[in-house]
């Protein structure tokens, strides 16, 4: 999924409990599933962004040298002005972008 797309806001908002909820019936459940979604964006984005990083990497043994690029700082700044991976779950979870399922009891 293309998270640079998305519609998630930059800063905190507040919810309606009852919009959370409506799926599951059940506002624990919804943050649950919520929580688990956020993980799985926020190691996507992790990821994503140490690939990207990883083309700027100089390997050298010397410490003294430590080259600035303004390249890497630019997808650095790209990254952290995202909206964060909670805000990303919560507008999927609001939109029915996310799929989960409860497992069957016996």
């Amino acid at each position: 999924m293309d998270y640079k797309e998305t519609k998630a806001p930059l800063s905190t908002v507040t919810y309606n409990k009852e919009a959370i909820e409506a799926p599951t019936h059940n506002i624990y459940e919804a943050i649950s599933i919520i929580a688990k979604r956020a993980t799985q964006i926020n190691s996507d984005l992790k990821k994503e962004l140490v690939d990207k990083l990883d083309e700027f990497a100089t390997y050298n043994d010397s410490l003294e040298e430590v080259f600035e690029n303004k390249e890497q700082i630019e997808v650095s700044k790209f990254y952290e002005r995202l909206p964060k991976p909670h805000a990303i779950a919560v507008e999927e979870w609001l939109n029915g972008k996310v799929y989960y399922r409860t497992p069957e009891t016996k």
